[in-house]
């Protein structure tokens, strides 16, 4: 996987790239940000680039070693998850015995932590003495969507490599051409901070339906209120909602600024396009202070709902809103 292959990330890419052609390679690096951005993909991608027998700053792909990191079974390349809910010492100690054996051919070893904010106390404590007194040449990865969470001690012995949230464009264009629905795309965009996350949201199950639940029980909130409580009810009793109304109110939010945009005439790149016509006359049965202060509202739920509020209250009082009651 060469560095190119990545979507976006321009930045992160001259970092690694940078520190390659002039040999200056950190023993070291915390790659933070959102989920789906493209961590995990940079982090082969540096590997592959730091075991390259041919190319100086990238991957070639073709090498052995290339080949070796690509299929999973270099021997000087570690890998590391959390067992079960975190990341353990007998994990950590593992990894430096390993690294107390020379390397094979590089005279570099490398290892990734993924999720490394999922550390337990013990191991962060002992990957610290690694990172402070390694056995041998060795760069590490260490992959958090919060680098704020490691050891203070951790991240001042590493580099920070921020990773941005994609451009939606780019997001938008690569789903496209995989062939998803467009109207999936839409909210999936605006809800993940990377292709990967977004494809997660589109193929991932009730996806689909809670979109299609949130233009069902708007409708039924603006036309028939009554007919929307039972509906809500009918959701949560059979747990169709009840789990899934995080995402149910993430969706709320995006039609919510929908009517917004479409209460001032702006009918440009809207998340429920498909519900323009319906959406755009309803817009215009209140003031646009109504929509904005469901906005608020909605916003203001979705934190309760964090908070262990209510679900079915929290969804009754949004669509009791949505009507002005």
């Amino acid at each position: 996987m060469s560095f190119q292959s990545i979507p976006g990330q321009e930045r992160v890419k001259r970092i690694l790239q940078n520190s390659l052609r002039t040999d200056k390679v950190s023993h070291a690096y915390i790659f933070t940000g959102p989920s789906g951005t493209g961590r995990r993909q940079m982090a082969l991608a540096f590997a592959q680039a730091l075991y390259c027998q041919v190319l100086p700053d990238d991957a070639c792909g073709e090498c052995l070693d290339c080949r070796k990191v690509e299929h999973g079974n270099h021997p000087d390349l570690h890998w590391v998850k959390p067992d079960g809910a975190s990341i353990k010492i007998e994990q950590i100690r593992e990894l430096q015995k390993q690294f107390s054996y020379r390397a094979v051919a590089s005279g570099l070893k490398m290892y990734v932590l993924e999720d490394a904010d999922k550390m337990t106390v013990q191991a962060a404590n002992s990957l610290l003495k690694f990172l402070e007194e390694p056995t041998s040449r060795v760069v590490a990865v260490l992959i958090t969507d919060n680098g704020q969470a490691l050891l203070p001690t951790i991240r001042s012995r590493s580099q920070w490599v921020p990773f941005a949230p994609l451009s939606r464009h780019l997001m938008v264009s690569a789903l496209q051409s995989e062939g998803h629905s467009s109207v999936l795309i839409q909210a999936a965009v605006r809800l993940a901070a990377g292709t990967d996350a977004a494809r997660e949201l589109i193929q991932g199950n009730g996806f689909a339906e809670i979109r299609n639940l949130v233009i069902q029980l708007t409708k039924e909130s603006l036309t028939r209120l009554p007919t929307a409580m039972l509906t809500a009810q009918q959701k949560m009793a059979k747990s169709e909602l009840s789990d899934q109304l995080p995402m149910f109110m993430d969706m709320l939010i995006l039609w919510l600024k929908d009517m917004v945009r479409l209460s001032l005439g702006d009918r440009n790149d809207l998340v429920y396009a498909d519900q323009t016509e319906w959406m755009a006359g309803q817009s215009l049965s209140y003031d646009m202070k109504h929509w904005v202060h469901c906005l608020d509202q909605a916003i203001e739920l979705q934190k309760r709902l964090r908070f262990h509020a209510n679900p079915q209250l929290v969804l009754e009082k949004m669509l009791m809103q949505l009507k002005g009651v």
